[in-house]
């Protein structure tokens, strides 16, 4: 024995590596279901703003409240299916999921916080900042798969989303600012999404 891998060891190893740089991201699924849900809950509040629909004015916050907990129930099962799919535990989809949830709690963290703010001072202009934070929030989750998969339009995608964000703070003051909040989560979220699952494919050699 001379203690040196064979061929077939070599072969494996090298088979491992190529798995590793293939591995396509698997939240496509997850980035739909969020440009979906959210854009119409960003709809739906404008249009109570507007005067479209003739509701209180706290139906806004039920409207979000409903929009998290659907899309709690869609991430729930998306994740219970991406657990069988080949690449799941590959380091690239777990630092990218870690990622990803990260935005999500930290959306979630600031959006209570605000929401204490509101209800504690009874002053819900802080409230504005959300859109703009989402999409920085965003950015940096996607510039991070970039990295992760070396891929160029994800940067873009980041880049885009950081734009978002300046875009966002600028109408904030606006009822409109809920429409291009709409308009630009399909561009960040809905179709991003949409090319990642496309992407995917039926098996990973």
């Amino acid at each position: 024995m001379t203690g040196k891998p064979d061929a077939a060891d070599i072969a494996y190893i090298r088979a491992l590596a190529e798995e590793g740089r293939t591995a396509p991201p698997l939240n496509g699924p997850i980035m739909i279901a969020a440009g979906l849900i959210f854009g119409a809950a960003a709809v739906a509040q404008w249009a109570i703003q507007s005067g479209v629909l003739a509701v209180s004015p706290w139906a806004q916050l039920w409207v979000w409240v409903g929009a998290g907990a659907v899309f709690a129930v869609a991430l729930t099962v998306r994740i219970n299916r991406m657990k069988s799919r080949p690449g799941y535990t590959h380091v690239r989809n777990e630092a990218i999921g870690t990622a990803w949830s990260g935005v999500g709690f930290l959306i979630f963290t600031v959006w209570l916080g605000l929401m204490a703010m509101g209800f504690a001072t009874g002053d819900w202009s802080a409230m504005r900042v959300m859109p703009s934070l989402v999409f920085a929030a965003y950015g940096s989750a996607w510039m991070i798969a970039g990295t992760m998969g070396r891929s160029g339009w994800m940067k873009g995608v980041a880049l885009l989303s950081y734009a978002g964000a300046v875009l966002l703070g600028a109408v904030s003051h606006l009822t409109v600012g809920y429409l291009v909040f709409a308009v630009l989560l399909m561009a960040v979220a809905l179709i991003p999404g949409v090319i990642l699952t496309r992407q995917e494919p039926a098996e990973i050699v």
